[in-house]
């Protein structure tokens, strides 16, 4: 099973937000509608612009954890470095079975 840790943003220097989930399709989707009230919805922070691939939950958490304490500057530089210009990440990077793409990175074992 795949774990997700990703970071969407609200727009290009605006709020970013990092979570992780088992389904990165289904939670963009719950973002993007707002279905969960909270940081994201208040703020608009729908568009996906990196993830990276687990195959375990521990280092999913630990790296989402690690994220979430990183200064700003950062992790503009950890999107910019696979996502440049911070595009929204779109369904071919981000396929069903959640190939790495433009935006994002496997930690998964062969």
């Amino acid at each position: 099973m795949a774990y997700y840790v990703y970071i969407l943003a609200s727009r290009k220097d605006g709020a970013t937000y990092v979570g992780i989930t088992k389904d990165l399709v289904r939670r963009v989707y719950e973002h993007r509608t707002k279905a969960v009230q909270g940081f994201t919805s208040k703020y608009n922070v729908t568009r996906l612009v990196w993830f990276e691939v687990y195959d375990d939950p521990v280092s999913a958490i630990s790296r989402e954890k690690e994220l979430k304490n990183w200064k700003r500057a950062w992790k503009v530089r950890l999107i910019e470095a696979q996502n440049p210009g911070g595009t929204t990440c779109t369904s071919r990077s981000v396929p069903r079975s959640v190939i790495p793409g433009q935006c994002g990175a496997s930690h998964l074992e062969s």
